[in-house]
């Protein structure tokens, strides 16, 4: 029956530890960059690795099932927290989240971001061959997405009389 529940399961060490992992790793995935997890926000990534973390410990230690259901319980609330901080207070977006990056302006390449954002000026240029940009003046924009996704912003024709609204970058960091 301990498999299931002990009583000498240190619940509230759970709870504080899966709050401190929680922590740690988006803290940690702010400094090593997006690129590294590209698709995943930092938030994203440390409840994936938490969970999946807490799942090989039940089925691979002796760490009961209510052990695990509520560590996984506490990660799913402290989501549902920083979720609900994250879309009402500034302080706590900028701290969780990346802003996206401006790694084009134009057909400038910036190169100082692409150094902060560890991109090596091939893979701007493979991202450009992808979203079929035949040569530099067709790109309006390129920007590194706060998920760690490179979006290329141009135009669709060179004779195109249509203007690029700014508004496409708002939100997106000029410089590091």
């Amino acid at each position: 029956m301990n498999w299931i529940y002990s009583t000498d399961d240190p619940l509230l060490q759970t709870l504080a530890g899966s709050l401190m992992i929680f922590i740690v790793v988006i803290i940690l995935t702010r400094i090593i960059g997006l690129r590294s997890f590209a698709k995943f926000t930092a938030y994203d990534f440390a409840f994936t690795i938490a969970i999946g973390s807490i799942i090989s410990s039940i089925l691979t230690s002796s760490t009961s099932m209510v052990h695990g259901a509520v560590a996984i319980s506490a990660l799913l609330v402290l989501t549902f927290i920083f979720s609900y901080l994250q879309r009402n207070s500034n302080l706590v977006k900028n701290l969780i989240s990346n802003k996206p990056l401006l790694l084009m302006d134009g057909s400038k390449i910036l190169e100082d971001n692409l150094k902060y954002a560890r991109i090596e000026k091939g893979q701007l240029i493979a991202k450009l061959r992808e979203a079929n940009v035949l040569n530099f003046n067709q790109v309006e924009a390129v920007v590194l997405e706060s998920t760690g996704d490179i979006s290329v912003l141009h135009k669709s024709t060179e004779s195109s009389e249509e203007k690029f609204d700014l508004t496409m970058l708002d939100g997106v960091r000029k410089k590091p």
